[in-house]
């Protein structure tokens, strides 16, 4: 038994693409997912499956989710070992770490739209990008910040889905708990 972390992009965000975790967790269920669980309400899954490709489960929930809810949602599948390296690969020290987000990135973005983000700068606001997360901080506040995911969908012409310190540690937590 393989246990995921799966990523849903932009689910019950202002009131758009409503998702209840609840009857998520039913209908993943009985699609032949195990031990499903969610965490709040912006589209966090764990599970296990027999199953060992991670896009063919990530493309099965997507499937599901238009099935059920009728409309598509991009989706990102990890093994617990692959997130938490990213989470652990976060450059920036223990203080802005613990205030940061993790901004994950479902295809690799071509070298020259990272050099020519990582040029662009605005005040209280730090990030650095990798092949398939944008770490990024901002002193006052994520609602407040010029960077953030729509604008690194935009600049690297990636699809994205951001992600919390907090977020992300609890995540990680969930799935060792299942281990």
């Amino acid at each position: 038994m393989n246990t995921y972390i799966g990523l849903l992009r932009g689910v019950n965000v202002s009131g758009q693409k409503k998702i209840p975790m609840a009857e998520l967790r039913e209908a993943l269920s009985k699609s032949g997912l195990m031990s499903v669980q969610t965490y709040i309400q912006s589209g966090n899954i764990i599970f296990q499956s027999l199953k060992e490709n991670k896009r063919i489960l990530a493309l099965q929930i997507q499937k599901i989710i238009q099935l059920y809810f009728g409309f598509e949602v991009p989706v990102l599948v990890f093994i617990p070992k692959d997130f938490k390296q990213i989470f652990d690969k976060c450059p920036f020290r223990q203080d802005k770490k613990e205030n940061s987000y993790f901004t994950f990135l479902y295809q690799k973005p071509k070298k020259d739209l990272v050099l020519e983000v990582s040029n662009i700068t605005y005040p209280n606001e730090d990030f650095f990008i990798t092949q398939d997360c944008v770490y990024f901080y901002c002193s006052v506040g994520y609602g407040k910040a010029k960077c953030n995911n729509n604008f690194f969908e935009q600049k690297l012409k990636v699809t994205a889905t951001a992600r919390n310190y907090k977020t992300i540690r609890k995540l990680l937590s969930l799935t060792s708990q299942l281990d």
